[in-house]
């Protein structure tokens, strides 16, 4: 079967997007039931706040981040990228690690650990390739950091799903993407700053490179002494901040596919302020608070409008957000506010937050799914291949 012929296989984002459209919707919902007792959890090898920790992680983050690097990595590097079996094969191994964290508890150890690396391995060897075999030709000189990210996914994969060290790898999961999504923060906003507002924000070499150096450190925060770790923690925090105010919020603010990544941005320094107190110690929230305040904040807010702008400017349409759109932002805003604000304040009701914000969250991307769904499966409007 010539899977080449088929849009769905003609660019990494096309799947990948439908994919993590689909565990948006489940997976929350799926982890509140068992939160409440409503859905027994997986058997066997782990916990079911492993299991969480590692679908929204590794089963919707990385349906998310494999569809954009998949799709950014051949333009940075200016060639066809993978597409047709390629895509297919990933797109199945994704879904066959699905099925091992739900039903794998059973299974051989060999089987099981095959089903939840095949996807990670492969993916990520495949990225690594592209980036290294066509480095000369490479857009952006600072990729070389995603030749420490990629990798070392995999190492914090295997410490998230190890009783033991299940705190060392959410650490790590979490550093990892907080680094990628700076990385791409930092490019795409230079980017739609300058095309909707034709002004250059700041971008001083020195200052990114010391905020991605400080970022990639707090990779192994878990290994790191305490007060060492608020250090690094706060020191990102304030060069975070201070290059924030010089983004030009004042503008950013304006457009809401832009206000998102900003409000984004801040839940990054927010996280990192909020992690520092607790290693502090003599903190009490309700709730993993600085972890929530990043996946809600800023996978939770910058993923969406990533989405869209992605499904829409590479079928060939003009990049600009509906209404639907917009109330997609705005009931990952109230899922942000529900996961995050008011447990802190009415922390006797916290299982009906975590209920809400599972059904936001899980409203919001059902909703961005159905629209995204059709272009996804369509040729490019604009006459283009790929």
């Amino acid at each position: 079967m010539n899977f080449s012929a088929k849009p769905l296989w003609l660019v990494g984002f096309r799947p990948f997007f439908i994919l993590a459209c689909a565990a948006g919707v489940v997976l929350p919902v799926v982890w509140a039931l068992m939160f409440s007792g409503g859905l027994p959890a997986p058997q066997g090898r782990f916990s079911p706040v492993q299991w969480h920790a590692h679908e929204m992680f590794f089963g919707f983050g990385w349906a998310v981040l494999g569809g954009f690097l998949l799709t950014a990595t051949k333009n940075w590097v200016q060639v066809r990228g993978y597409h047709g079996a390629a895509l297919v094969g990933l797109a199945a191994a994704w879904c066959l690690e699905r099925v091992g964290m739900a039903w794998g508890g059973a299974w051989p150890a060999a089987l099981f650990w095959a089903s939840n690396l095949v996807f990670l391995a492969g993916i990520v060897l495949l990225l690594l390739q592209t980036l290294l075999r066509y480095r000369k030709q490479d857009s952006f000189a600072d990729n070389y950091f995603f030749l420490l990210v990629l990798p070392a996914f995999l190492a914090a994969k295997l410490l998230l799903l190890s009783e033991a060290h299940f705190h060392a790898g959410v650490t790590m999961s979490l550093g990892l993407f907080r680094l990628a999504f700076l990385i791409m923060l930092e490019r795409t906003l230079t980017q739609f700053m300058k095309g909707v507002f034709q002004v250059d924000i700041l971008r001083k070499p020195r200052l990114d490179q010391a905020i991605k150096l400080g970022a990639a450190s707090l990779v192994f925060q878990a290994w790191m002494p305490s007060m060492l770790a608020v250090v690094v923690s706060v020191i990102l925090a304030m060069l975070l901040l201070y290059r924030f105010l010089r983004w030009r919020p004042d503008l950013g603010f304006r457009r809401i596919e832009l206000a998102v990544m900003y409000l984004g941005y801040l839940a990054i320094v927010a996280q990192l302020l909020l992690e520092s107190l607790a290693l502090r110690g003599g903190v009490a929230w309700t709730g993993s608070l600085p972890t929530h305040v990043f996946t809600f904040g800023a996978m939770g807010l910058v993923i969406p409008a990533m989405l869209v702008r992605i499904s829409l400017g590479h079928t060939g349409r003009k990049v600009v957000f509906d209404g639907v759109d917009r109330l997609v932002v705005h009931i990952m805003l109230l899922a942000f506010v529900v996961r995050v604000v008011l447990p802190q304040w009415f922390p006797g009701a916290y299982v009906h937050w975590v209920h809400l914000a599972a059904v936001a969250w899980s409203l919001a991307f059902a909703v961005l799914g159905f629209r995204l769904t059709p272009r996804l499966l369509a040729p490019r409007v604009d006459g283009r291949e790929h």
